[in-house]
């Protein structure tokens, strides 16, 4: 069975290779990911055909009560979705995880834009499909995206794909004296740490330890980097981005409460783009967002780099479904758990 031994130094580097080159990668897909999400088990599948892998998924693996566990690929799998029979003997893989791990689904969100016919054929092999009429709370990470995509641009005419506020932003940053430099020593890491803490506590929101982000930038070396803004002394904003074979993650980010009205974070990412396309990158994904209203602060920002693009639909969440008695228990219940944990945070 083609489940990934890790042991086996040369199947793994194979595997990983594959992973890294494949036009489906995604940065959650990475062998390196699951050290990062070191509180869950993790587990490999691929197909191989004529000698090559072909497709991959790499499986998060998070006990439940009872003994029971759901096996969660976080963006993948790593192969074309709209190939039925590639998907369906990919699935087919996982199933002697399910009897190891008493799982009770199997599920995936690949990066892959909303279709209603690749929708229809998820439903048609079987699959539970969860997106346009999901609220926020069902779902394990938002369907939509604000993509900035590089194309031929350098950092001159990318500034172009902007809004005109957005880059009038970022120029009087600029002019104003905010200065951006960014590294990846323990000094930087604690700097961006305290910083996101603040964010954090200004906005009601639960925060990761600082040893994940630790583990994060073992994982990915080179290609992981902090980016602080500063103004005469004080800092202002920092960001994490990871350049992940030409993707670019901006992953966590936060903000003082020291002269907000300097806009930092603009310059901070601009100066992330601009890394982005020296390194021969073809897009920053800025991440998700819940809803596309003018309300919402969040959305506005990224919104003002993707001005050009638009906002990315994902397809949203397909399952395998295992056991439908816990599998229902799972997806009724969580939500609700969860809309009352942030009622209890308010």
């Amino acid at each position: 069975m083609p489940i990934l031994d890790r042991n086996n130094k040369e199947m793994t580097a194979r595997y990983e290779e594959f992973v890294k080159t494949s036009p489906h990668r995604a940065i959650t897909q990475d062998l390196q990911w699951s050290k990062v999400k070191n509180d869950w088990g993790n587990e490999q599948v691929y197909v191989e055909q004529d000698g090559e892998i072909v497709a991959a998924m790499s499986i998060l693996v998070r006990k439940v009560p009872g003994g029971f566990s759901l096996l969660y690929a976080p963006r993948g799998p790593v192969c074309d979705v709209t190939d039925r029979e590639l998907l369906f003997r990919l699935v087919k893989e996982v199933e002697p995880l399910v009897k190891k791990h008493k799982a009770f689904a199997l599920k995936f969100d690949p990066e892959v834009r909303y279709s209603g016919s690749l929708e229809q054929q998820f439903t048609s092999m079987g699959f539970k499909v969860h997106n346009r009429d999901e609220e926020k709370e069902a779902l394990i990470q938002p369907r939509l995206n604000m993509i900035l995509y590089f194309e031929d641009h350098d950092e001159e005419s990318i500034m172009m794909k902007f809004s005109k506020k957005c880059r009038n932003i970022i120029r009087g940053a600029i002019k104003k004296g905010v200065t951006v430099s960014y590294g990846d020593s323990d000094e930087y890491l604690e700097d961006f740490y305290s910083i996101y803490r603040t964010m954090a506590e200004r906005n009601g929101i639960t925060t990761r330890s600082i040893d994940y982000f630790k583990r994060m930038r073992e994982a990915f070396g080179e290609n992981f980097r902090i980016y602080i803004a500063e103004h005469e002394g004080d800092q202002l904003a920092a960001g994490l981005t990871i350049n992940y074979s030409g993707k670019l993650y901006y992953l966590y980010a936060g903000s003082t409460n020291e002269k907000r009205n300097l806009n930092p974070n603009h310059l901070m990412n601009y100066e992330m783009i601009k890394w982005g396309i020296s390194e021969g990158a073809e897009q920053y994904d800025f991440g998700g967002v819940f809803e596309l209203s003018p309300k919402d602060g969040l959305y506005l920002f990224k919104k003002s780099f993707c001005d050009k693009d638009g906002h990315t639909e994902y397809i949203g969440e397909v399952d395998k479904v295992y056991n439908p008695l816990l599998y229902t228990m799972f997806v009724n219940v969580v939500p609700k758990l969860q809309k009352l944990k942030k009622k209890l945070r308010r």
